[in-house]
């Protein structure tokens, strides 16, 4: 007898349609599982035998093949045992045929029959949702995240048994929801706050203008001037994620199996800081079997690399592709995998290796040549793709022993919130919601000077010996100052402002 369940796959962050076929002949005992699947799922056999005899069905010792189509896509993971499971009773009549065909299935197998959460859970739902299928039957710990995908009537199952039960019309699975407003409740809630900062005005402007038009920056100073304490706080000045964006970053780090608990939707901006032992693969993702990277973590948030003339230098030079072009693209075999890494990249380097060059109150021991070659392992195209250089000095015990309070991050958010507003309003229809996606064909129509200013950019780039890219990166930065002040015209104080960021290494 033939059986047809339907389940779901995953290609990138998306995901895709899965027809598990199942055909049950007489014949000498032996069941296989084709379709391009990975040691996990042919390692399902086992798991669904013993799944289906301690839930009290008979295995049927007959010829078994299990057909998991599309077949020229690979399948990986757990997440099909439930359904092969359920194909097969339906095979031999122990579950309904008839209402099958109305569901999504999808869970890993315990040998008790029970069913154990699985990762992507989120992908498949908006999947089935977009298939047009309304019921998803999935492991009771994935049903939160499941739940905030609207238009589906999401069924968390404890076991086999409940399953069949529920197919059967014996006894039915209660339907699970989640109130999307509580999710969001505490979403601005943070463990750090600018008022923390002591001193580091000028810094402090700097990753405003950063958060304003989600530009990239790179800070140079001595330990203990407070390089990744700004940096942490970041994220708390960056406008709250609309419900698609936590959509997109739910959905990698449920795919990447690091969504923590009890957490269906994420709704803060994420901050990733990867130690500068990274690898090129696991910062840019990839792998035998492809998995997000850190650049891809931190999408729609904020990737943080400390001590970046410590990273190995093709590490670096592999995550400037992704940067530009706002994705990863994996190429494989059987398939092109994609993964988006929009994210706000912040630098953080010591001025030499002992760290005290800039140091007033320090000597360094460093020789010209050492301070030479160890800022030199930043190569000019990367350097070239940062927007902001930041020269960051020690704290004075003056402005630590103030006793005020500094401007909290709220506050700085509303300044935040409204310059993105602005850019959103201009730039409506060109898919581009900051001033750092701007592209060269679109600076010159957004970014208009004057001729003060104009003198004021030619003499800059001539004397600072800029690219055409920093050219455009002042440009932008301009912009978005311009936006913060609440100007529609970029006037003069905008881009000297802006070019003071491009000093160091033009």
């Amino acid at each position: 007898m033939l059986s047809k369940v339907k389940s779901c796959g995953l290609l990138g962050i998306d995901g895709y349609m899965v027809n598990v076929e199942t055909d049950i002949n007489n014949g000498l005992p032996s069941f296989e599982i084709v379709g391009l699947g990975d040691t996990a799922v042919k390692e399902a056999k086992e798991r669904v035998r013993a799944a289906i005899k301690n839930s009290g069905f008979e295995f049927p010792m007959k010829r078994i093949t299990v057909n998991l189509a599309p077949a020229d896509l690979r399948k990986e993971g757990s997440a099909l045992d439930l359904p092969i499971a359920i194909g097969i009773l339906t095979a031999t009549g122990s579950v309904s045929p008839l209402s099958v065909g109305n569901y999504i299935i999808t869970g890993e197998l315990s040998l008790d029959g029970g069913i154990k959460p699985i990762k992507g859970a989120l992908s498949m739902a908006l999947c089935a949702v977009h298939e047009g299928i309304k019921n998803f039957i999935l492991p009771v710990e994935n049903a939160d995240e499941a739940a905030v995908v609207k238009g589906l009537n999401v069924l968390p199952a404890n076991n086999i048994r409940d399953v069949a039960d529920h197919l059967n019309g014996v006894k039915g699975i209660n339907s699970h929801c989640i109130e999307i407003e509580e999710i969001y409740k505490n979403c601005e809630d943070y463990e750090h706050d600018f008022c923390d900062v002591k001193g580091q005005e000028n810094v402090k402007r700097a990753l405003e203008i950063v958060a304003a038009g989600s530009h990239s920056c790179l800070m140079v100073g001595p330990p203990g001037s407070g390089k990744t304490m700004l940096a942490r706080r970041l994220p708390t000045i960056l406008p709250p994620l609309t419900f698609e964006e936590a959509l997109e970053v739910t959905r990698i780090y449920s795919i990447a199996g690091y969504l923590p608990a009890k957490t269906p939707l994420i709704t803060k901006r994420p901050f990733r800081s990867p130690h500068h032992t990274i690898s090129a693969v696991a910062l840019t993702g990839g792998g035998k079997y492809p998995k997000p990277g850190e650049i891809s973590l931190a999408h729609n948030g904020v990737l943080f690399l400390d001590e970046i003339p410590e990273f190995d230098k093709k590490t670096l030079e592999a995550m400037r592709q992704p940067l530009e072009d706002g994705h990863v693209t994996i190429s494989r075999l059987n398939a092109s995998i994609v993964y988006p890494s929009k994210t706000t990249l912040i630098l953080a380097a010591n001025p030499c290796p002992c760290g005290n060059a800039s140091d007033p109150s320090k000597a360094c021991t460093c020789t010209p040549w050492q301070v030479r070659n160890y800022l030199g392992k930043l190569s000019g195209p990367l350097l070239d793709r940062v927007d902001l250089y930041m020269e960051i000095f020690p704290v004075k015990y003056k402005e630590l022993d103030y006793e005020g309070e500094g401007e909290k991050s709220g506050v700085i958010r509303e300044r935040v919130v409204s310059a993105r507003k602005m850019q959103i309003e201009r730039y409506k229809g060109l898919n581009i919601y900051s001033n750092s996606q701007l592209q060269p064909n679109l600076i010159n129509k957004f970014c208009k000077l004057d001729n003060e200013c104009k003198a004021l950019i030619k003499n800059a780039y001539e004397k600072l010996g800029l690219s055409a890219r920093a050219y455009g990166r002042i440009l932008k930065v301009s912009r978005t100052i311009a936006d913060l002040d609440g100007k529609e015209n970029i006037e003069l104080k905008h881009l000297a402002e802006a070019i003071q960021y491009r000093v160091k290494h033009g």
